[in-house]
């Protein structure tokens, strides 16, 4: 029978697409690669998200998140993110939290509940409280790694953390990681050397009175997003393409 999701069922099959379906996936972080990861995940069938983010969308998300548009500038980010994700997939369960992943925060989430986690956080210490509280669940996880400053979408790879190198958000976690022995964490990284923001005066007072915020583009979240997207499907559905059914 003909539905959304026949063409994705034509490549992965259809013991995969009820595997999907039967998944629930909780994404921290909806900014400029956490949107595209929820994309993905909803135009692949999954049966629930759980999105969790405290922002709202500014004017400064225009130029690289999916949610953002003129239309939803103000509105929290999970909320666009829930319309968006219904609006493409009616049947998919959407739980949203206006939350920022702390610590402080963590009880609020029941990680024995999810069947993946996608970390898409910005802060260190939120990164290793989540990735070590999935962990602790036994639950899978993947991490996004620094996206920021940078220009080149094919430079992203996906790597045991303890297999990447350049970029330096993947060192200090490897540093972490090795600290809790911890002995493997997937994520998706970029091999490409940061750049240095080009500020204008005008920007120096902004900059100034907050840490220094990194520039990006329309294509590399994006990139870094549906490269994490996609290794969620494969270990979900644990897909072989020498053995599809």
């Amino acid at each position: 029978m003909t539905n959304a999701f026949s063409r994705t069922q034509l490549v992965l099959g259809p013991r995969a697409m009820q595997a999907l379906a039967g998944s629930r996936v909780a994404v921290f972080g909806i900014g400029g690669v956490g949107g595209y990861v929820v994309e993905a995940l909803a135009r692949s069938g999954i049966g629930a998200l759980d999105l969790v983010d405290n922002d709202t969308v500014s004017l400064t998300n225009l130029n690289r998140q999916i949610i953002a548009l003129h239309s939803t500038i103000g509105q929290y980010k999970v909320d666009v993110a829930k319309a968006r994700v219904l609006d493409i997939h009616p049947a998919c369960r959407v739980t949203v939290s206006r939350t920022f992943y702390m610590p402080e925060s963590a009880d609020q989430f029941d990680f024995t509940q999810y069947d993946y986690v996608v970390d898409c956080v910005d802060t260190v210490t939120a990164k290793i409280h989540l990735i070590m509280t999935a962990k602790e669940a036994c639950v899978p996880v993947i991490s996004s790694m620094g996206a920021g400053n940078k220009v080149d979408p094919s430079a992203f790879r996906v790597a045991d953390i303890y297999d990447t190198q350049v970029c330096p958000l993947a060192r200090v976690m490897r540093h972490e990681m090795r600290k809790r022995h911890v002995d493997h964490l997937k994520v998706v990284y970029s091999t490409e050397p940061a750049l240095a923001p080009m500020y204008t005066p005008e920007d120096a007072e902004e900059t100034a009175a907050r840490r220094a915020l990194p520039g990006s583009t329309a294509f590399v979240p994006s990139a870094a997003g549906l490269l994490l997207a996609s290794e969620v499907v494969k270990d979900l559905t644990h897909f072989d393409p020498a053995c599809r059914a």
